[in-house]
C-alpha cells in the first residue's frame, strides 16, 4: 500500500469561526480519532490535493513535528457550490489491528462476450476491505477473460488472499452487457 507523508500542526481553537479563519489561510482543519486520543489539527490544502484528487488508496503518515501518526483517510467534507475541502475526518492505524479501507477496482482481460459486441461496464470503481496494514493491496485486478454476454461478476466472487471483503457480496463489480451488435451475433 502506498504512503504520503503529510506535515500536521495540532489546533487549540475550535468552532465555525475558527475553521473559517483556518480556511482563509489556505489551511484545511482536521481530526484523526481511533485509539487513545483524538487529535484536532489543520493541514495545507495543497500538501492534501495528492490524496483527495486520486482514485488511489493511501497510508497517510501525520507527521506532528517530527512524531508520525499513521492514519487512513475516512471521509471529506467539501463545499456544496465550490470545490473546497471544510474538514477531512482521518482514523489512526493501529499495531496488530485490521483497517477498512476503499481499495480501487481494475479490470484486467478482455472479456469473450465484448469480441462478440457485448459492452463491458465497471460498475464498483472502489471496494471496501479489511486487511492488516502491511497485507492491504494497492487496487483490486478483476480477470475479465470468461465473462459473456449477460454476465456479471460479484464482489462475493472475488478471492483476495489476507484480504476481507466488507462490501456486500451481492453488490455488482462489472458486467457485460447485451448491444444490438452482440444481439445480431446470437
Amino acid at each position: 500500500m502506498k504512503t504520503l507523508e503529510v506535515k500536521a500542526v495540532k489546533r487549540a481553537e475550535f468552532g465555525k469561526k475558527a475553521a473559517k479563519a483556518f480556511r482563509r489561510e489556505g489551511l484545511i482543519p482536521c481530526v484523526i480519532y481511533g485509539g487513545s486520543e483524538e487529535i484536532a489539527f489543520t493541514v495545507d490544502a495543497k500538501e492534501i490535493k495528492p490524496l483527495i484528487y486520486t482514485p488511489n488508496s493511501y497510508i497517510v503518515e501525520l507527521n506532528f513535528d517530527g512524531k508520525i501518526e499513521k492514519a487512513v483517510m475516512r471521509e471529506v467534507q467539501f463545499h456544496p457550490v465550490r470545490e473546497q475541502i471544510l474538514h477531512i475526518d482521518f482514523y489512526r492505524v493501529q499495531e496488530g489491528k485490521p483497517v477498512a479501507i476503499s481499495i480501487p477496482v481494475r479490470l484486467s482481460g478482455t472479456a469473450e462476450g465484448v469480441k462478440i459486441g457485448g459492452k463491458l461496464a465497471l460498475s464498483a470503481r472502489k471496494l471496501m476491505v479489511k486487511a492488516m496494514v502491511d497485507q492491504l493491496p494497492d487496487e483490486i485486478v478483476v480477470d475479465v477473460t470468461p465473462l459473456q454476454v449477460g454476465q456479471t461478476i460479484f464482489v462475493g466472487d472475488l478471492k483476495q488472499e489476507n484480504v476481507t471483503f466488507v462490501t456486500p457480496a451481492t453488490t455488482a463489480v462489472c458486467a457485460v452487457r447485451v448491444t444490438r451488435a452482440s444481439r445480431a451475433q446470437q
